[in-house]
């Protein structure tokens, strides 16, 4: 799972009022943070592009980043909490343990965040600075325009010296128009979120951002482990259901994007992890024979019992895989982080001369 937010403007107050995340400060008196926006160097697909490009014929697919409406994105702080759920603290973990040693060998001019959502972990960076008696500037890139600005305002009010620089707009489109930097820059991709890339996309994705890169410039990678599957499968399914409320949710979202009818009630949740492609796969299983009207796309889909449609895939890396990833993009490894236990990564790795 990753935390990529889908929110629209007009369900956004409740962020602002700390329903949603939790990213400690309040928002400094009279201040402001005017996004930047990033023009696309590609198209990436809407709702009703993927529906129809993913749903309309066997198999079905849906891509993971319309979890994160509004209750999708409160079901996942929860997730993140529970107990099978490990990803989230154990990064959380090396960033605490590791990240003064990470500034005092960047020493970066800006930090840029894809997909940076309510930069929780993030600040764990910005302390690590405050100790190091080091300044920079801090450009997070995400979709939704309101949670940019509140966090950028937070983060301002909690951080006199950092200057916040908001970038709007979907990474997946490309970065060919990324704002020019003097001095080192430290791009930072947390959460496993490379995961949810099928592999090929994950090699160009990453050579993308070495191309994006001057030399001396530095990523910060987090990415999950291959482990036993039992810890695999227990972090997909909590015991409280809660990842099974996140994956039926997007039933609906699609009910009230395309003016559908599915019935939650007609699906169960599914996830395991398939050891020959090392991911886990997420499903909604039809448990009974089920037809959607899509009234926006004027489509009708007819599902059949035990028919699925698959809502997320995340890759578990190899210590040597992960590795890989980054050396075939051009990239040096400078640091690889581990726990004890192996169950997540967190790798520095620089654009060589």
């Amino acid at each position: 799972m990753q935390n990529k937010q889908w929110l629209k403007s007009e369900e956004y107050e409740e962020y602002k009022s700390g329903d949603i995340a939790h990213a400690p400060g309040s928002l400094a008196s009279g201040s402001s943070s005017i996004c930047t926006s990033i023009e696309p160097a590609r198209h990436v697909p809407d709702i009703a592009e993927d529906v129809r490009a993913g749903l309309l014929s066997a198999p079905r697919s849906l891509p993971p980043k319309y979890f994160y409406d509004e209750r999708g994105s409160r079901l996942f702080e929860q997730i993140c909490t529970t107990p099978e759920y490990y990803p989230t603290r154990t990064e959380e973990k090396l960033l605490s343990h590791y990240s003064e040693e990470i500034i005092n060998q960047v020493k970066p001019e800006e930090i840029i965040e894809f997909g940076s959502g309510n930069a929780q972990k993030t600040r764990l960076l910005f302390d690590a600075c405050e100790r190091s008696d080091h300044t920079c500037s801090y450009a997070p890139f995400d979709v939704c325009e309101p949670m940019l600005e509140t966090v950028s305002e937070q983060l301002q009010s909690d951080y006199h010296w950092l200057d916040v620089k908001p970038l709007l707009g979907d990474y997946r489109a490309g970065l060919d128009h990324l704002p020019k930097t003097h001095g080192t820059r430290l791009y930072v991709f947390l959460g496993g979120t490379i995961g949810n890339f099928y592999p090929e996309e994950a090699q160009e994705f990453i050579k993308e951002i070495k191309d994006s890169m001057q030399a001396g410039d530095y990523l910060l990678l987090g990415a999950d482990r291959v482990k036993d599957n039992h810890l695999l499968d227990a972090a997909y399914n909590d015991e409280q259901g809660i990842t099974a409320e996140f994956n039926l949710n997007v039933l609906n979202v699609l009910n009230r994007e395309l003016k559908a009818d599915f019935n939650p009630e007609n699906f169960e949740h599914q996830a395991e992890f398939n050891s020959v492609r090392n991911r886990i796969e997420m499903h909604l299983v039809c448990i009974r024979d089920h037809i959607v009207h899509m009234q926006q796309l004027d489509e009708i889909i007819t599902f059949q019992k035990g028919e699925s449609i698959l809502t997320e895939v995340s890759h578990k890396f190899t210590f040597d895989g992960l590795e890989n990833l980054l050396v075939e993009s051009g990239l040096h490894i400078c640091k690889h982080y581990e726990p004890e236990n192996k169950y997540f990564s967190l790798i520095l790795a620089s654009c060589p001369e």
